[in-house]
């Protein structure tokens, strides 16, 4: 951490292939605080602390191009939330014809299109909608960008910018840091949760290891950091907490990427006597609640998988039924997460994966690498066919 307070900005850091060039323009951004709950969900607690994640992730992005490797989230005493990340730095050049710059175009435009803050080949968040959007949302913001050898700012009001971005002192830093207070008179609730907040920056460690995350509360103090380097794996574990109860020690972890790095698959799990079955997904960092393609895609490879070691090894017969697929999933904890460079999401909070290829090449991972754990492990195998069959249904 530098004495700023913002994180320390890793080596080896490149700003040159992210320009404003980059930036689509399509519309402003009026619509937004006409119709809140077109693009944060609700006027609510949820629409409240999306903002927030909208922010984060911007700097999820950067540390999934490869830029950055911690982000630092505040809770301020005005109420209001802070988000540093030693990322690249937005972009701050002028673009020609209109002379605005490239800061102040992501905070006032809708910038849809297929790839939203572009430089990154898998984006989460709103999809070149979210810092906008908070910005529209909010009484006041403040951006401040280390970068080219500088420090720049530039404030708004209601997604109005209300000063120029100003050029600062010099500085070897790099990073972006988004202070909002969200606007009183659209959210029903100005008070942001603790915990709710530590729970989602958790999860966003988990998903994306290697990057920490640090939540403070500067109403009263009590600052967290999450940093997972096991990634997908610890998650598992703090979902399945009970080691006693488990089939198999560590948990099932494999992850892979196509040729053309177009999708990558990152799978955790592991079997309990326990519990009825956990699966959460995720598309981009985002949690895809109502499930989609990818989950589509790791229940029919798991399913088959689990049906062809049972007979494989006797322990169904010829003349047997298939085991069906809730009973396969009996105790079982698993975490899918997929990151793509073109999602396609159901509905504005992105809840529900469209994309087939992201299932079909869920499915052929799974069949893969969990193949070759089931053939590698058949006495943690066969305890856990043993756990599913006694799970099964008479029929």
């Amino acid at each position: 951490m530098t004495e700023s307070g913002n994180p320390a900005q890793p080596a080896n850091v490149s700003v040159n292939e992210y320009t404003a060039a980059h930036i689509q323009v399509l519309e402003g951004h009026e619509a937004i605080r006409r119709r809140p709950g077109m693009y944060v969900g609700s006027t609510g607690e949820r629409g409240l602390h999306h903002m927030v994640y909208e922010v984060v992730s911007y700097a999820v992005d950067e540390h999934m191009a490869g830029h950055a490797d911690a982000i630092d989230v505040t809770i301020t005493a005005d109420g209001g939330i802070r988000v540093a990340d030693n990322g690249r730095g937005l972009p701050v050049e002028a673009e020609e014809p209109t002379g605005t710059s490239a800061v102040e175009r992501e905070l006032t435009e809708l910038n849809f299109g297929s790839q939203p803050h572009t430089g990154y080949g898998v984006s989460g968040g709103l999809g070149g909608v979210g810092l906008c959007a908070v910005n529209a949302l909010s009484s006041r913001l403040t951006v401040e960008v280390r970068r080219d050898g500088h420090r720049w700012t530039q404030e708004y009001r209601k997604g109005v910018a209300v000063t120029a971005l100003t050029r600062k002192e010099e500085t070897s830093e790099h990073g972006t840091t988004i202070a909002f207070l969200p606007d009183a008179g659209i959210f029903e609730t100005g008070r942001f949760s603790f915990a709710a907040l530590s729970e989602r920056l958790q999860e966003l460690a988990f998903l994306n290891g290697g990057l920490a995350v640090s939540l403070t509360d500067e109403r009263p103090q009590r600052p967290v950091r999450h940093h997972h380097p096991d990634g997908l794996r610890a998650y598992v574990a703090r979902l399945n907490p009970y080691p006693a109860s488990h089939l198999h020690s560590p948990a099932i972890g494999f992850e892979s990427e196509n040729e053309s790095r177009t999708i990558s698959v990152q799978v955790a799990m592991q079997w309990n006597i326990w519990s009825p079955g956990e699966l959460h997904s995720f598309a981009n960092s985002t949690r895809t609640r109502e499930g989609g393609a990818h989950e589509e895609g790791f229940r029919t490879a798991l399913t088959d998988l689990v049906n062809d070691y049972a007979r494989r090894h006797g322990m169904l017969s010829a003349d047997d039924e298939d085991i069906p697929a809730g009973a396969v999933r009996e105790g079982l904890t698993a975490v899918v997460s997929v990151k793509l460079a073109h999602p396609v999401f159901e509905g504005s909070t992105r809840t529900r994966l469209r994309n087939p290829d992201a299932g079909t090449y869920v499915e052929e991972v799974v069949r893969t690498h969990l193949t070759d754990w089931l053939d590698h492990h058949q006495k943690e195998a066969e305890s856990i066919v043993r756990r599913i069959l006694r799970a099964t249904p008479p029929r």
